[in-house]
């Protein structure tokens, strides 16, 4: 009977140790799958954030003109993030579309460097779900006013998760506060302190470029000039490739940027992927476009 008992054990032992064996087999082969979507993935989506008081209708004039006479149509996808950070989409991604727009933006869209810091969290709780979902391996990103400051803290902060499978290629920051509305950066606020403190943590590979609205000689009506500027102390030195660009003339002020038609111009040429050749300086126009270029 103990022998019995020994035996009936021993078969017992045998037959959970191959069904775990099956089981982790099983799911090998379902992660090497998995990563092998990620890997040979074609998409390359360009993620925008709007920026305080905006909604995700943000850019849609922005978009509607990227898309004008092209062939090369890019689908727009468009997710809010609630307060109880619950995600809303609408939108989706054509097929064969391997360039889509995405923007996310949140119903919390207030203004203030707590604000910002909640909503760079809720931005990645939406970037992982953008993520898993379509399974890129690279993307593009461009931030409108605290867009650009919600980018940045999400790169500090929170893209060091992703980094080993998912590379971002390019940002663009548009009429973005670094020092929100202070003029010079002798007086540096909290915010632009702990994004320098913390610019080791921003990935050395970026391409980045910083662009401002000159509506008056040193702001774009709303942000001051020196403030968009102080973006250099946090990615200057840090990054591969910095760029700052001013824009002046008509719809140069700070909310008719994203439909500048200078900008939808530095998007085409800087951004979208179509763009990977090397590529020439804007040419001299009435509404100037000026170019500061610094190579690390």
């Amino acid at each position: 009977m103990k022998q019995f008992k020994r035996w009936l054990g021993w078969i017992f032992g045998l037959a959970i140790a191959i069904i775990l064996i099956v089981m982790s087999l099983q799911w090998s082969r379902s992660n090497v799958a998995e990563l092998t979507k990620w890997h040979n993935s074609k998409m390359s989506p360009v993620i925008m954030i709007p920026g305080s008081s905006a909604t995700e209708n943000r850019f849609d004039t922005l978009v509607k003109k990227l898309n004008k006479n092209t062939k090369n149509q890019h689908s727009l996808v468009k997710v809010k993030v609630t307060n109880d950070d619950k995600l809303h989409f609408s939108g989706q991604v054509r097929q064969g579309d391997n360039e889509p727009i995405i923007v996310v933006g949140f119903e919390n869209n207030h203004d203030g460097y707590s604000n910002i810091k909640q909503q760079a969290r809720r931005f990645n709780i939406a970037f992982n779900v953008l993520a898993n979902q379509y399974k890129f391996n690279n993307f593009k990103a461009i931030g409108h006013s605290n867009g650009g400051l919600i980018y940045t803290a999400f790169l500090e902060k929170y893209y060091s998760n992703y980094s080993s499978r998912i590379t971002i290629k390019r940002l663009m920051t548009i009429g973005s506060p670094y020092n929100f509305n202070e003029k010079s950066d002798r007086h540096r606020t909290q915010m632009l302190s702990d994004f320098v403190k913390n610019r080791q943590k921003i990935p050395t590979n970026l391409n980045v470029y910083i662009v401002a609205g000159t509506q008056t000689y040193n702001s774009d009506g709303l942000v001051p000039l020196g403030s968009v500027m102080a973006g250099k102390y946090i990615y200057q030195g840090q990054v591969k490739h910095f760029t700052t660009v001013s824009v002046s003339g008509s719809d140069a002020q700070h909310s008719d940027l994203p439909q500048n038609d200078q900008i939808i111009d530095l998007i085409k040429r800087y951004i979208l992927d179509k763009n990977d050749t090397p590529q020439t300086q804007p040419k001299n126009r009435r509404n100037s476009t000026y170019l500061n270029d610094k190579n690390n």
